[in-house]
């Protein structure tokens, strides 16, 4: 390990040096472009030898220093991939700085109308958001980046996975009328789909569980909706228990509510996300005995 660091820093510094000789007058004019391909080629390699060291933070300096030379030179994609390059490194040792080289690599992928590539890095920004520094806002941002590109690229199941995500968080943030909007949607677009259709009634579940977090009215209305639209939900573990947890909160049944959903959990695991929303109705029935 040590043996690459050393090897890492060497190149660090023959870099530099091929750099430093191309501003000269005498390399401007004897191969200057070729000291800069030198330096960039020394640059990957140091990242490289700083990776299998585990010098995380080194290594995406290097593949940034690259990156930023094929960017002075208009080579826009080799760019694009040592920004991503250096990102894949940062992720291990500076998430911003991750983040801020994948928003570059970002720019050049849009600006070369590559969306997919753009929606995907939009995507890896989010799910560090999730994990490394817990900020869900940022994370909606940047699933709602990147489910609009790959709209926009005929991917939709892709911009499907991405906006439930924006609707589980949504939900978790309280902005219901967002979430009840993407589940109402994908469902909706689910339906179309004979492979998909079947899950069109967790997606109506969710929407449901939302609706009934804001009015219990609405919530009713709703889930007549979404058996109109999809009579098969009438038929499901999830309609009925909804229809159940409606009726519970109506007579202010705290009890019934919670043995329903114990009974529902008993047979099909309930997820934390589930778990919190209907923590949240029910001490919403709690807090307040006259909710109708």
């Amino acid at each position: 390990m040590a043996d690459h660091e050393v090897k890492a820093k060497q190149l660090m510094a023959d870099a530099e040096k091929k750099l430093t000789s191309s501003k000269g007058f005498f390399g401007s004019l004897f191969g200057g472009s070729s000291k800069v391909e030198e330096a960039v080629d020394c640059y990957q390699r140091a990242g490289i030898s700083f990776k299998v060291a585990k010098k995380w933070g080194a290594a995406g300096n290097a593949f940034c220093e690259a990156a930023n030379l094929h960017s002075k030179a208009g080579s826009r994609h080799d760019a694009a991939t040592n920004y991503v390059d250096a990102a894949n490194c940062y992720k291990k040792s500076d998430p911003n700085e991750a983040v801020n080289c994948l928003l570059k690599a970002i720019e050049i992928y849009t600006d070369m109308g590559r969306f997919t590539m753009a929606a995907k890095h939009h995507q890896t920004i989010a799910e560090m958001y999730e994990s490394e520094s817990v900020d869900l806002e940022r994370a909606v941002h940047h699933y709602e980046q990147a489910a609009d590109y790959f709209r926009g690229e005929e991917s939709n199941s892709s911009a499907n996975k991405c906006l439930l995500k924006v609707a589980q968080y949504a939900a978790q943030l309280e902005n219901y009328d967002r979430a009840i909007q993407i589940y109402e949607d994908v469902a909706s677009s689910s339906l179309e789909s004979s492979l998909l259709k079947y899950s069109a009634k967790e997606y109506f579940f969710r929407a449901g569980l939302c609706q009934l977090c804001v009015d219990v009215l609405n919530a009713q209305h709703a889930i007549e909706r979404y058996s109109e639209q999809y009579p098969a939900f009438q038929d499901s573990r999830e309609y009925k228990l909804l229809k159940t947890l409606i009726e519970h909160v109506e007579e202010q049944n705290l009890e019934g509510f919670t043995e329903a959903v114990k009974e529902y959990d008993s047979i099909s695991r309930l997820d934390q996300w589930y778990t919190t929303v209907l923590l949240r109705i029910k001490k919403q029935v709690n807090d307040n005995p006259d909710l109708r």
